[in-house]
């Protein structure tokens, strides 16, 4: 080839080049393209919404466009099948799918909804589907499920209200399916749906089921009047199920009417047994001094009852009755750590050290809170058995490089973390151990903190270390933490046990932030520290957050002479219950932190101080020792 012809050669190729990269938009015009697409959807403008979903069919957020107008418009029937179709396995099509449906029923389709329902646990689907095989004359068996549909303690959604109609009208709606929704709903604490179900008893039903709705609001005066209960046959239910709105408030008042009372009535065995399990781990939860007699009187122990008599015996201190009352677990039960170190703890109290001493070796290669009290017992250091996941980078690429995993990315882009977050669980449902195990790595490239720690825990991997106890926003920790005294180790633990490092958690009751401080602490945080109080968004500001979290905590750890367990359970219960959880005589800190009321507040404060000594093994120091964190604990 001459030099002329392959000049020309490699003109046209670059003008071809040139061609096609002016039509092929880049990533960052075709986000600015989907913007004004969303634009174009909001508006209903169905000509900007045409041409832009042509020129975005590459673009990783097509189909969540397609979902947003498709939403919008859930009466074009053939561009929804299309899409489903098209996109069968997700999120979206998932979603759409039960809009569309629904909107079936209005348009009287019975035929396309039968055709496309798919079982699911949605009670307004189902009454969609039932509703339209009635219609398509399958009334039987829409009826019967109508039935399971209504018994329910709680009020169905508006679709299911068709189907109902016909069932309450048909010879399949029953006495004792009005006796079964009114017991569901009281004991659901709906006392509304309980009212309507009265309306449509008969007559003597009706007086029955007033009688009960007075003593589920008022179970105490109505005990107390004389004769309450003749000539109701249901007395004994009524009056366990007063019992139970009264243990709701006062166990050990509930107990005193029970135990002197439920002779009078006749009540199930199981009823029974309910009322009685129940009360029994009221006094337990208060501790009462029956509490023990009252579960070991129980003819069946289930696992929480089991272990409710493990820590009452350690309450006391009677180590006699920590050994009874562990050998009511079965084997299986005895396996999980903490029962395997208070057997130990059993042991070494009995006198057969060596026993002691292997159970101990044993544990202390545990990575938990318990591992950690073994290794103390044994003088050793603690184990933190860091082996990371040696994912290779192709297989990270692989999985980024899926068209769901791009979506994700995108909306990262965009700064749409919320329906980031809500396209990833829902595609890490989907994936296999191995392929959960490559997204938690993906997660932690992408600074995903929280969802790669929430990620790997789904595959059941607690050896990667690093990432499951990131080392983040440390600037702020570190200087906090000097300058109210503390260890940056503690803030660490703390702010992963509240946040998993998200600084914009916010919890159900509207703690926020990193060490998800509510907003009237951080008001009174911010007066004490004379700084100006904006509003409760500076929460979410990590210098600010840390900031407060830090001061609070030790704040909490001068109220309780330095005890960093006490602190960490006032962290998260307050400090106005962990007083009244005091013992009355000195008490080792392992048997006060195991005998703590509530599940949640056990698990955190064995948890902040797990972490805080993993922290401190991450950042090579030495300051703190699990010795530090289990001193005893001292009466008030």
């Amino acid at each position: 080839m001459s030099r002329v012809f392959f000049g020309l050669f490699l003109v046209l190729l670059f003008s071809l080049r040139l061609a096609d990269a002016a039509t092929s938009p880049s990533l960052q015009q075709q986000r600015q393209l989907f913007l004004k697409a969303e634009q174009a959807v909001k508006k209903n403008d169905t000509g900007m919404y045409q041409k832009s979903l042509k020129a975005l069919k590459a673009y990783p957020l097509y189909p969540y466009l397609q979902y947003q107008w498709l939403t919008r418009h859930p009466d074009q029937n053939k561009a929804i099948q299309q899409f489903l179709l098209d996109f069968p396995t997700s999120r979206y099509a998932v979603l759409l799918k039960s809009q569309w449906l629904k909107n079936l029923v209005k348009q009287k389709d019975w035929e396309q909804l039968i055709k496309h329902y798919r079982n699911s646990s949605r009670a307004d689907l189902q009454c969609a589907y039932y509703w339209a095989k009635y219609q398509q004359g399958f009334k039987k068996m829409a009826l019967a499920a109508a039935r399971k549909l209504w018994v329910v303690g709680k009020s169905q959604p508006a679709l299911c209200n068709p189907l109902f109609k016909r069932l309450q009208a048909s010879k399949y709606f029953t006495r004792d399916m009005l006796w079964q929704r009114f017991q569901a709903a009281l004991k659901n604490n709906k006392p509304s749906l309980a009212k309507y179900v009265r309306r449509l008893m008969n007559k003597e039903d009706a007086r029955v089921a007033e009688l009960w709705l007075k003593v589920h609001r008022q179970p105490e005066k109505i005990l107390k009047t004389k004769n309450w209960h003749k000539g109701y046959k249901q007395a004994g239910l009524i009056f366990a199920h007063a019992i139970d709105r009264i243990a709701r408030g006062n166990s050990r008042k509930a107990a005193d009417i029970w135990f002197r009372q439920k002779t009078q009535y006749v009540i199930p065995a199981s009823r029974q047994h309910q009322i009685e399990r129940r009360l029994a781990l009221g006094l337990a939860f208060r501790g009462e001094d029956d509490a023990w007699q009252k579960l070991i009187e129980l003819k069946h122990k289930d696992l929480r009852v089991k272990e409710w008599l493990i820590r009452i015996a350690l309450r006391e201190m009677n180590w006699a009755r920590v050994d009874q009352a562990l050998s009511y677990l079965s084997e299986k039960e005895k396996q999980k750590v903490n029962w395997r170190y208070w057997q130990a703890r059993v042991l070494d109290q009995k006198g057969e050290r060596q026993e002691a001493q292997k159970l101990y070796q044993d544990l202390a290669e545990d990575r938990s809170f318990y591992g950690f009290l073994a290794a103390n017992h044994l003088k050793k250091d603690i184990n933190i058995g860091n082996k990371p996941l040696l994912i290779p980078e192709s297989e990270i690429n692989t999985l980024k490089n899926r068209p769901e995993f791009q979506l994700i990315e995108e909306l990262i882009a965009l700064d749409r973390p919320l329906e980031a977050k809500r396209q990833w669980w829902y595609e890490v449902r989907h994936l296999n151990k191995k392929d959960i195990m490559v997204a938690a790595k993906l997660a932690e490239q992408w600074g995903w903190n929280q969802v790669a720690i929430f990620t790997i825990a789904r595959a059941k991997y607690w050896d990667d270390v690093g990432l499951r106890f990131p080392i983040k926003f440390f600037d702020h920790i570190q200087k906090n933490a000097r300058q109210n005294s503390l260890d940056p180790a503690i803030v660490l633990g703390l702010i992963r046990r509240e946040s998993a490092f998200d600084e914009m958690a916010r919890s159900p009751v509207g703690a926020r932030g990193l060490m998800q401080i509510m907003p009237k602490t951080g008001r009174q945080i911010a007066r004490q520290l004379k700084e100006k109080w904006r509003s409760e968004k500076v929460l979410y500001d990590p210098a600010v957050n840390v900031k407060f979290g830090a001061y609070y905590y030790k704040q909490l750890l001068d109220q309780f002479n330095g005890h960093y367990a006490l602190a960490a359970a006032a962290y998260n219960a307050g400090p106005h219950r962990v007083i009244k959880w005091l013992p009355k005589i000195p008490m080792s800190a392992d048997i006060w932190i195991e005998t703590i009321p509530f599940k949640e507040t056990r698990a955190y404060v064995g948890a902040v101080l797990t972490y805080a000594l993993i922290y401190q093994q991450r950042m090579k120091r030495n300051v703190l020792k699990i010795k530090d964190f289990i001193k005893d604990v001292l009466p008030r």
